[in-house]
């Protein structure tokens, strides 16, 4: 069996529940009709086979995670990935900070971004766009009541807009939220 992971890393990894995934073959009609629309083109992740034992609660969840995400317009994908990653890493949720990660490089070919914040942590010396995003991202994490118009004037500073701002804020509460649920609901693992 393989070792739970506790270092950040961009290798894709696994996630083990400590919770009983539904079992798509003997899911109630609810389950499957909530299992409908999944994060993402892939196969249904553990992780959302976990969340659905709750349907109406992933029926909610799914499609607000899509918007947050996916939407056209806003803030660039990229950008949302550095704030999901900056969430993530304060939360110190290995599993989703390296999908985010990968993500981010996928995106953006910019792995030196990447690598300054695995090494550097929240000391990480970034290009001016791409900091700022994470400084806001670790502000709303680690202290949201802190947050206001010095971190607005910021991102306003670097070109974001209205809509780019609440696209950011967005990213980086769900996975707030997201690093919550991954933390008390299974832990990651390398690939077996």
């Amino acid at each position: 069996m393989s070792q739970p992971v506790h270092e950040f890393t961009i290798e894709p990894l696994d996630w083990k529940p400590y919770v009983k995934p539904v079992d798509v073959e003997t899911a109630t009609v609810e389950q499957l009709d909530a299992l409908k629309i999944t994060p993402s083109n892939k196969k249904i992740s553990d992780y959302v086979l976990v969340l659905a034992n709750e349907p109406e609660t992933l029926k909610e969840r799914t499609p607000l995670f899509n918007d947050i995400m996916y939407s056209e317009g806003g803030l660039s994908r990229g950008g949302r990935e550095i704030g999901a990653l900056a969430a993530s890493f304060v939360n110190r949720c290995i599993y989703c900070a390296s999908v985010h990660a990968a993500r981010y490089i996928q995106l953006e070919r910019r792995p030196e971004v990447v690598d300054e914040i695995y090494d550097r942590g929240l000391d990480a010396n970034l290009p001016e766009f791409e900091q700022a995003l994470f400084n806001f991202g670790v502000d709303l994490t680690a202290h949201p009541d802190n947050v206001g118009a010095y971190q607005f004037y910021h991102l306003r500073e670097i070109g974001l807009d209205d809509l780019q701002i609440i696209d950011l804020i967005h990213a980086v509460a769900i996975f707030g939220w997201a690093n919550r649920l991954m933390h008390t609901l299974g832990e990651p693992h390398r690939l077996d």
